[in-house]
């Protein structure tokens, strides 16, 4: 791996103040290489940048965890594993479901599971709405174009007293709306992504009861 992008890497999970022990950025890095390579054939994402892959990728996920809270969490729309994968080797300890319905992207997350060792991270090919597999203490997404799309999605999985974790852009000021009289919002965190320059904020909600 380029030594730039090594670097990148260790700057920003330092800002962070996370990952910051070598064995997790080696196996950080061993994922980046493995998504680089598979991306090729699989259309995993966008961003073909090496760089910007750390940035968008890695820290973007990296930079929710102070709030992610609770021990059995599933991914949904993990795609290539954003932000699960990174979250499951900060947190090996947690166990960590990544649901995606694209055969591809399933069958890449099972090669990062085999090649990285994350035994108890859980790889599922399904639909959300059709997937039984829960409760969770914890739904991630930053894959849902909307917080009513989620909960509307999603709510079948949550644990009594669960928490929606929203990855978003710019304050959603108007999805909040759209969800108050369902969910009762627990905090909006502003996210800084070392690198990025864009606005970054993560939502908190539990259901209403």
């Amino acid at each position: 791996m380029d030594a730039a992008v090594i670097s990148a890497l260790s700057r920003g999970c330092g800002t962070l103040k996370v990952a910051t022990d070598p064995a997790r950025q080696e196996q950080l890095l061993a994922y980046l290489e493995l998504m680089i390579k598979w991306n090729r054939a699989y259309n995993l994402t966008a961003v073909r940048d090496p760089q910007n892959m750390v940035t968008r990728h890695l820290l973007d996920s990296l930079s929710i965890a102070p709030y992610v809270t609770g021990q059995r969490l599933i991914d949904v729309g993990t795609g290539g594993g954003l932000p699960g994968v990174p979250l499951s080797i900060l947190f090996p300890e947690r166990e960590f479901h990544l649901l995606d319905s694209n055969g591809k992207k399933t069958r890449f997350l099972f090669q990062v599971k085999t090649a990285l060792r994350l035994d108890i991270m859980t790889v599922h090919q399904a639909r959300v709405e059709s997937f039984n597999e829960g409760p969770f203490d914890a739904v991630l997404s930053r894959a849902f174009a909307s917080l009513a799309d989620m909960v509307n999605g999603c709510r079948h999985l949550l644990a009594p007293g669960g928490h929606f974790i929203a990855m978003k852009g710019a304050y959603p000021e108007t999805e909040l709306a759209a969800v108050a009289d369902r969910c009762q919002l627990q905090a909006v965190h502003p996210l800084e992504v070392p690198g990025l320059g864009e606005e970054r904020h993560l939502v908190d909600m539990t259901l209403r009861s």
